[in-house]
């Protein structure tokens, strides 16, 4: 008889021993929703708790995803291979934080299912994030390595490409919702736009090329600037504010946080941890050559011993 085999803990690692890379990710991947819990027990949710929780859950959705998106990239920029392990974590976080986003909508709308429907069709903002979370189904469906094999590497690789135009699809669903401020939608904005074009990048000149520290640096400086112009572009259309006032604010530093500043941050993060990393991995043997170090001795002994023989 065989034994049905246990679901993998998220805390351990492929070989099944505790990771504390993978801890600390799924503790930081519980923590929005548990905050959320305290919130709703100490009553502290507002006058509207559900569109609290539909806000805070759509929020992290969102920045799950295009984290989950960034594992990739962030691998072979920072030479941290460890990192695959996150990605489908995250990814199943982005999912259940969507999930809770449409059932708080539901329950601020007295959860009338029909009233849902229709508000869902009649404004294309809640559309576009409604189709969004409908193909992420599939993908959280069949995120598990099992489905995988039954699917096969390249099936399941073609599938798991629509996690792109989801992250499209979110990025607008959540522009399009903002109501008090744009500053953290054009942030998201940008980094979508940092992470497409970095596949982009990487389908032409391969992975490895596409994470050079070089290569990190040009496409942090586009999206930057392309960032502010976003920006001014947004409020021009918005409001006809000319791009001589707004663009200049990119350089006032005591006017508000500009999503370009937020965006240049980032970009510094990543570029100081890469320039940190490289050096180090750069002196680390791989695990395949020190696979091939520790099997010299053993033929080496097994050649001896042949020839006392």
């Amino acid at each position: 008889m065989h034994e049905r085999a246990a679901l993998p803990l998220p805390w351990l690692d492929r070989r099944g021993n505790v990771s504390l890379l993978k801890s600390l990710v799924f503790a930081g991947v519980l923590a929005p929703g548990l905050w959320l819990l305290f919130r709703a027990a100490t009553g502290s949710l507002g006058p509207r708790p559900y569109i609290e929780i539909n806000h805070q859950t759509g929020l992290w959705a969102i920045r799950f995803l295009l984290i989950s998106l960034a594992v990739t990239p962030l691998r072979h920029v920072w030479r941290w291979g460890d990192l695959i392990q996150l990605r489908r974590m995250l990814g199943l976080a982005a999912f259940a934080y969507a999930v809770i986003h449409l059932v708080a909508y539901a329950g601020d709308l007295g959860w009338d299912f029909g009233k849902v429907v229709s508000e869902i069709i009649a404004r294309p903002y809640l559309t576009i994030g409604f189709v969004a979370l409908l193909m992420l189904v599939p993908l959280a469906a069949t995120s598990t390595e099992g489905m995988m094999r039954r699917m096969g590497g390249i099936e399941w690789r073609a599938l798991h490409r629509l996690v792109y135009p989801v992250a499209a699809l979110a990025t607008v669903h959540f522009f399009l919702q903002s109501k008090l401020g744009v500053t953290e939608p054009i942030v998201m904005a940008a980094i979508a736009a940092w992470l497409a074009l970095w596949r982009l990048l990487a389908a032409r000149i391969g992975e490895q090329k596409a994470g050079t520290l070089a290569a990190t640096v040009i496409l942090a400086i586009v999206i930057v600037v392309a960032t502010g112009l976003g920006e001014a572009l947004y409020y021009y259309l918005k409001v006809g504010a000319p791009f001589s006032r707004v663009l200049p604010t990119n350089f006032a530093w005591k006017t508000s946080i500009r999503p370009a500043w937020i965006v240049l941050g980032i970009s510094l993060a990543v570029i100081a941890v890469a320039a940190i990393r490289i050096p180090i991995a750069a002196r680390k043997p791989s695990r395949r050559a020190q696979a091939g170090v520790a099997a010299k001795p053993a033929s080496g002994v097994s050649q001896r011993q042949g020839k006392a023989a």
